[in-house]
């Protein structure tokens, strides 16, 4: 059937297998901004992949989200919400810069126990691991999930990771926690990020390149030497 397929299907469906979880309207926003009609252009090209099958679908939401064939989580699963909470996230990015070396629902430690955090990427060049909060939760949970960040630190692990630059120094990425709820978490190790949306987060930057512009004292943006540039 691949004879059959543009090469807009396959980035379709490899978008949906790496985000496991994809509705129509972001499929919409990301690859169908030049048709006339985008959102009929786009019910089109699924249904006729849906019919190929080669993606899922559950009707379960409106509008209709896509999933991958052999996607291990039920149609009507809370675990889609997940993922398409991690989606917004990368769509948000895509507003600014559209980030590298995307892995959704990352293990880097590739065993059980390790850190997992809900996405990783290069974002405007620099690394960031990402956790994303729909839910509220104890700081002594959210304080745990940093200390396991930290044991992962000290092993040294992290500076194979194949995404790693090759002509300089191994960088620990930063953590940002995407949530509503601030947290009184701290490390002295890595650097813990706490903000709502991305846009806050690119807020935050432009104020801190604004301040370094008009010559006032810029707040510290590394953490054991990894500077982070979102400007």
């Amino acid at each position: 059937m691949s004879f059959r397929l543009s090469q807009r299907d396959k980035d379709i469906i490899g978008f949906i297998n790496q985000f496991r979880a994809v509705d129509r309207d972001s499929l919409v926003e990301l690859f169908f901004k030049q048709p006339k009609s985008p959102i009929n252009a786009c019910n089109s090209v699924m249904v006729r992949l849906y019919r190929l099958g080669l993606i899922e679908r559950t009707q379960q939401y409106s509008p209709t989200v896509y999933l991958p064939v052999d996607a291990k989580i039920k149609k009507n699963s809370q675990k889609i919400l997940h993922f398409l909470s991690i989606l917004d996230v990368y769509k948000q990015m895509c507003t600014y810069s559209v980030p590298k070396h995307v892995i959704v629902e990352d293990k880097p430690t590739g065993r059980k126990g390790g850190i997992e955090p809900d996405l990783f990427c290069i974002f405007k060049g620099s690394p960031f691991w990402f956790e994303i909060q729909r839910n509220q939760y104890s700081e002594q949970k959210m304080q745990a999930k940093i200390n396991l960040y930290e044991e992962f630190f000290f092993s040294d692990e992290w500076k194979t990771l194949q995404w790693q630059p090759e002509e300089r120094a191994a960088i620990f990425p930063s953590f940002i926690l995407i949530t509503r709820v601030r947290y009184a978490v701290s490390s002295e190790h890595i650097r813990i990020i706490q903000v709502a949306s991305i846009h806050e987060l690119m807020e935050k930057y432009k104020g801190s390149a604004k301040q370094q512009r008009d010559g006032r004292p810029k707040p510290s943006v590394s953490s054991g030497g990894i500077k982070i540039n979102l400007t």
